[in-house]
């Protein structure tokens, strides 16, 4: 290989690849090792004198590849500043780092909620400093590259020190903090200053280890600092930098008396660290004002940004007309027909006229009221910066707002404001102006979320009443198909709900014998199966009270699916279940695709053959909330919060599901989504008028918009008039 140069003549490289991929020297010796570098295949082999042993798989393909967190952080702290200074910094940047620490050397009588305490037993500053590095050696050192280590009386900027971290590297023993020169001291090594926080690498803890007992016995100090950088000049020989791979710590040692409000140097506003914060206000205040220098610094990049696009916009092929509003924003979605359209929702400061539950018009409160109120501020504080101090505007009246959302950008607005205008003399005039604003999408973030399997126990429950019973027959052939030939690990409990009156007469005439004998010969037939059934006698059949016998026969680690008698099971389904349902975190409540009525939507032809034309002759049912996947262990703590809140007052439970029982006494994830997976054939649903008025509505709701779409109603109701016009 050869590299061409301007003048036409070519020079050998250093180094150049024989024929066989081999590196040969410059004169065209061969190199180290002539042998053959192409990669080969090593072909497996089993020895049969050998056992074989079963190779067991990480839970996370992070861990099998050896990938370490990033940054663990450690707040050396005291009994007495530990519910002051240290919840103060807690407050702070507890939230931007990925694992944060505290360490004491006397355990405080209460420790703070929210705060991971480590007590040493000893208050000795040097004594707990040699505790601390070992602790985080011996507990956290194979997990993380970098350990941050500071003081309570320190304010560290977390996002700035865990930006440092990407721009160095992993691989150098790196000890990074304000350098300070040692009492009497080598001039030339340096310990890092402890107020002022420190990094760490992991390469040079493990190095450390080995030393710590030598360095606690050999070595006397005062300064847990200076104990900590004479330990690592001593046995490593690397001193403290304040500079390394073109990274400054940089760091503001506060005054006394210090407004941080008012201060305006450089050096301030680039500190990553700032020490001593004498008290818990002062932190606060400075965290305060550092977050403002953050914003403004981002909304200076924003105006940057913008400008260079605007400049650029003329160079391509669409011109100015390709510029977005706002600037780097995605454009507005197009709809490609009038199926597409997003519509927008009318709303006023005190009413909304696009509800949630269907209703015309509602009152606006909770988060859609804080966001109209945020929005109009936003709109006048945008006015003002822009006409001042030509103009003044103070808002008289919100005339008309609009807001939809865009999934490809954000939330949009359009508010007409009825404002009044103040000139720099003081005349004023009332006017009526149209803005537009946008609530961009910020940056996506990945929840991380427990570890489940796909290999968990499903216990299907299946209430049934007399009404059902022409539907048992293909849900149970459902259930054997999908779930029993496939070995698939899931059970059926079958509830079977009485009318009082059929109770009386169940020795004479049983109305569920047919169900009975149908899961007999499933029984026969799946020799290793049981299906168990409960009866339970009630004019009134309240979801709430049906599960709470469910629950109580069935272990606390049950995973429930509670299903209809309309339910098609299918495996994909039952796994997303599994998935989706997290035990002391997360409740699934699917929302199934509901079939429209075939004698309104094909009126005598052929019904779709096509499997991927079926999801067009339905809808999915939202007012339907009778499927559901939750743990036995997370609604037995939701109904133990519920008997303590009515007391005993059943007569509450028959207005209530099992839904709202994790809406308002769990705390826990409610997952409520469509799923294509969990298809119900068309079937008109018995309302019982006994429940209450929302369920009994929202019953008759799901079997109205379960007729048909708008179009196959409007096409019905033409062929009906057109065949009595005639």
């Amino acid at each position: 290989a050869s590299w061409s140069h301007g003048g036409g003549g070519e020079e050998p490289c250093g180094a150049a690849a024989s024929r066989n991929g081999a590196p040969e020297a410059a004169g065209g010796d061969p190199g180290l090792g002539h042998e053959e570098f192409r990669p080969r295949i090593v072909p497996y082999y089993r020895d049969p004198s050998k056992t074989h042993k079963k190779v067991l798989r990480t839970r996370y393909i992070q861990t099998e590849l050896g990938f370490h967190e990033r940054l663990f952080a450690a707040v050396l702290t005291s009994r007495a500043t530990l519910p002051t200074l240290a919840v103060a910094v807690n407050r702070t940047v507890a939230q931007h780092f990925p694992r944060l620490l505290y360490f004491s050397g006397l355990r405080s009588p209460k420790v703070p909620p929210g705060m991971a305490l480590v007590a040493h037993g000893d208050e000795r500053p040097t004594w707990l400093m040699y505790e601390t590095v070992r602790y985080i050696h011996q507990h956290f050192g194979p997990d993380y590259d970098w350990f941050y280590i500071m003081q309570d009386d320190t304010y560290a900027q977390a996002e700035q020190v865990r930006a440092l971290v990407t721009h160095l590297s992993i691989n150098q023993d790196v000890y990074l903090g304000r350098a300070e020169e040692f009492i009497a001291g080598d001039e030339q090594a340096r310990y890092c200053h402890g107020g002022f926080g420190y990094l760490l690498s992991r390469s040079l803890l493990l190095k450390l280890r080995p030393h710590l007992d030598s360095c606690r016995n050999e070595i006397l100090s005062v300064r847990p600092d200076e104990w900590l950088g004479r330990c690592i000049i001593d046995f490593l020989g690397i001193t403290c930098v304040s500079q390394l791979q073109g990274q400054h710590y940089r760091t503001y040692e506060l005054a006394k008396n210090t407004e941080p409000e008012k201060e305006e140097e450089e050096e301030f506003q680039a500190a990553l660290a700032v020490h001593p914060v004498s008290d818990v206000t002062l932190m606060y205040r400075l965290h305060k004002r550092f977050s403002r220098i953050q914003l403004d610094r981002a909304y200076r990049e924003i105006q940057d940004l913008q400008m260079q696009i605007r400049n650029l916009t003329s160079l391509t092929p669409a011109g100015e007309a390709g510029l977005t509003w706002p600037v780097g924003i995605n454009a507005p979605f197009l709809p490609k027909s009038r199926f597409e359209v997003i519509s927008w929702d009318y709303f006023t400061e005190q009413h909304l006229f696009s509800c949630p539950d269907g209703s015309p018009k509602c009152e606006l409160s909770g988060a859609s009221k804080a966001d109209v109120g945020e929005i109009i501020e936003s709109a006048l504080e945008q006015l003002n910066s822009r006409y001042q101090p030509l103009l003044r505007f103070s808002k008289r009246q919100l005339l008309n707002g609009y807001r939809r959302f865009d999934p490809t950008r954000g939330m949009e607005y359009t508010l007409d404001l009825l404002l009044e205008a103040v000139t720099q003399k003081g005349h004023s005039h009332v006017l009526a102006k149209r803005v537009s604003l946008v609530r961009p999408l910020s940056k996506v973030e990945i929840i991380p979320m427990p570890y489940v399997t796909e290999a968990t126990r499903v216990q299907l429950v299946l209430p049934l009443t007399v009404q059902d019973l022409d539907f048992v027959a293909n849900f149970l052939d459902m259930f054997a198909m999908n779930a029993l030939d496939t070995h698939d690990n899931a059970l059926l409990t079958l509830l079977f709900i009485y009318h009082p009156y059929d109770a009386q007469r169940v020795s004479q005439v049983d109305v569920f014998a047919g169900v009975k004998a149908m899961v007999g010969e499933l029984e026969k037939r799946y020799a290793e199966v049981k299906i168990p059934w409960i009866s339970v006698k009630t004019e009134v059949p309240s979801q709430v009270k049906l599960m709470d016998i469910v629950s109580k026969k069935h272990p606390v680690d049950t995973l429930f699916f509670l299903a209809s008698v309309w339910t098609e099971i299918n495996m994909e389904f039952l796994n997303r279940c599994r998935m989706n349902a997290i035990s002391n975190w997360q409740v699934f409540f699917p929302v199934h695709f509901q079939e429209f009525n075939p004698a309104l939507v094909y009126r005598g032809e052929q019904t779709a053959s096509s499997s991927t034309d079926f999801l067009r002759d339905g809808h999915f049912d939202r007012h339907s909330f009778a499927e559901a996947c939750f743990y036995n262990s997370d609604y037995m703590t939701a109904r133990t919060k519920l008997a303590a809140d009515i007391l005993d007052r059943d007569e509450v439970l028959e207005s209530m599901e099992v839904f709202d029982v994790f809406l308002h006494y769990s705390g826990l994830h409610l997952f409520r989504a469509v799923e294509p997976g969990l298809v119900q054939k068309y079937a008109l649903r018995s309302c019982n008028p006994r429940l209450s008025e929302e369920l009994y509505h929202r019953c008759v709701l799901s079997n109205l918009e379960g007729l048909a779409s708008r179009s196959h109603l409007a096409m019905a109701l033409f062929e009906q008039e057109q065949a009595n016009s005639t």
